[in-house]
């Protein structure tokens, strides 16, 4: 509610005000009162306070004089001022200090409420704005941070922006963490993280992955820091399941970008390692090299059959590699799970480039497999297989990350008010491209594809359920069973009622 303070030297007009307006019906509330001025402007400088009710002539203060000191302590307070004096002076003065009304003693109680009524509608309009500024300010943040990451932003921009948005980036030392959860409020952590931590930076990638960048001073010092900060994070997850990898630290004017690259691989290892706090970096590096440095393995021949999504030429690759190593001196079944887990494990770093949420259970599902199998040709089988499901994956959706995880929570939320405003704000990307986006890969427009969805799942429970039309509508999300009737005969031909008699 809005915080209202009434100033009067005559007790009865307090009174009066307190009884004769009903505050919380224009969303508001009273905190206080004074007999003059400077009364008021000593409590007002402890309660904060939305909209002044004052009087004009008074003692110690007047009511001028408090409207000028008030805006020192709030620059947005609306002020409604109240006098017995029809004086132009009075009322040119208050028209320069910018208050919303002068109204004349007796109270003309309907004019008062219209004014309170203004007074609100203009707060409300002015904080509406003011959090689409917000919105509009992190989104421009995420995608500077983005592109500074990936360097993508030529350095006059970068310093023009990070001005602009107060991006501090001057450390000598960059490290970045990628946090993936399903815990829903953990992007308030984070960003509750970096607000009150200094050199700590947070946006979601174009992956959807939670992006933490620490600025560094001292390596060593700072890193550790680093470590605990995300611990705390995990600690607010309470039981979800948290993954979180550290990249390289690296020097800002080096190659500052291997870090985000370098946290990303490392979160492919987290079920390898078996490290449950988080996946460095440092020991990814330490795996990689007692998996496979000492095997000859052509990795760009394996990059290229992903990239190119054949089957055919990675199947090949595969039966060679293993033939041949299968029979090389000290080889062990341990040291074959290795190199198959290490091989999954890099065919998944190569989505980068191609799609990187394709087939999201391929590494968990194929390295448990890989780890379960009891011989070197059901070894082979399980990479194959995961190999195959994958290449699979890639060749029947190749929709970008985003509009995937967007597909995805229409899936679960249908039901629900759904916007591209909203989805937008939830996925840090502008509303008005993400619906080009949206159209550009499902050949809909959103609200279409909304409308579509509700509607198929509408007509299962026609088909299988007894329930009424009216809470079928309700049921995928359209509370106008009108509208529902509409939209259903629009994409089916028939209304519901038809559509149901005919089964």
């Amino acid at each position: 509610m809005y915080k209202v303070f009434i100033v009067d030297d005559e007790p009865f007009i307090i009174e009066g005000l307190y009884d004769v307006v009903d505050w919380a019906k224009y969303g508001m509330e009273i905190v206080g009162h004074a007999e003059n001025g400077r009364q008021a402007l000593e409590r007002m400088s402890v309660v904060p306070v939305d909209i002044l009710v004052t009087d004009i002539s008074m003692p110690v203060m007047t009511g001028l004089e408090l409207i000028e000191e008030a805006r020192k302590l709030n620059a947005e307070l609306k002020v409604i001022v109240l006098s017995g004096f029809d004086d132009f002076a009075y009322l040119k003065e208050g028209l320069r200090l910018g208050i919303e009304n002068y109204l004349l003693k007796p109270i003309n109680l309907r004019e008062l409420e219209e004014t309170l009524v203004s007074t609100t509608d203009k707060m409300n309009k002015s904080r509406q704005e003011m959090r689409l500024d917000e919105y509009d300010i992190h989104i421009l943040r995420s995608n500077i941070l983005y592109r500074w990451i990936t360097d993508r932003i030529e350095p006059k921009e970068l310093e023009e922006r990070a001005a602009l948005l107060g991006l501090d980036l001057n450390q000598p030392y960059v490290m970045v963490a990628i946090v993936r959860a399903e815990f829903a409020p953990i992007e308030s952590s984070l960003y509750q993280l970096a607000e009150q931590e200094s050199g700590v930076l947070y946006f979601r990638d174009h992956d959807g992955d939670h992006v933490v960048i620490f600025m560094m001073k001292d390596p060593d010092t700072d890193k550790a820091r680093a470590i605990r900060l995300l611990q705390q994070v995990r600690g607010q997850c309470f039981e979800d399941e948290l993954s979180i990898s550290l990249g390289s630290v690296e020097s800002l004017g080096g190659r500052y970008t291997d870090s985000y690259l370098h946290a990303k691989e490392a979160q492919e290892y987290y079920l390898v390692l078996e490290q449950p706090s988080y996946v460095d970096y440092v020991d990814v590096q330490a795996k990689k090299g007692e998996a496979s440095l000492s095997y000859s393995i052509d990795w760009p021949e394996y990059a290229k059959g992903i990239a190119a999504r054949d089957k055919e030429v990675l199947f090949q690759l595969i039966d060679s590699d293993f033939d041949r190593l299968r029979h090389m001196p000290g080889m062990t079944p341990t040291i074959l799970k290795s190199i198959a887990v290490e091989m999954v494990i890099r065919l998944k770093l190569e989505l980068n480039d191609i799609q990187y949420t394709a087939a999201p259970d391929f590494l968990k599902n194929t390295v448990s497999d890989i780890m379960e199998s009891v011989s070197i040709d059901a070894l082979i089988t399980a990479v194959k297989d995961g190999v195959g499901g994958l290449v699979d994956s890639l060749n029947h959706d190749v929709k970008s990350p985003v509009i995937q995880q967007i597909l995805h929570h229409i899936q679960q939320h249908f039901h629900e008010d759904l916007s591209l405003k909203a989805l937008g704000a939830d996925y840090h990307i502008h509303p008005v491209y993400l619906g080009h986006l949206f159209h550009k890969e499902t050949g809909e427009s959103f609200t279409e594809y909304i409308n579509r969805y509700r509607i198929d799942r509408a007509k299962d429970l026609l088909r299988h359920t007894p329930m009424k039309v009216q809470d079928i509508a309700k049921s995928v999300g359209y509370w106008e069973t009108g509208y529902f009737y509409k939209q259903f005969k629009k994409f089916v031909g028939l209304s519901p009622r038809d559509f149901r008699g005919m089964l």
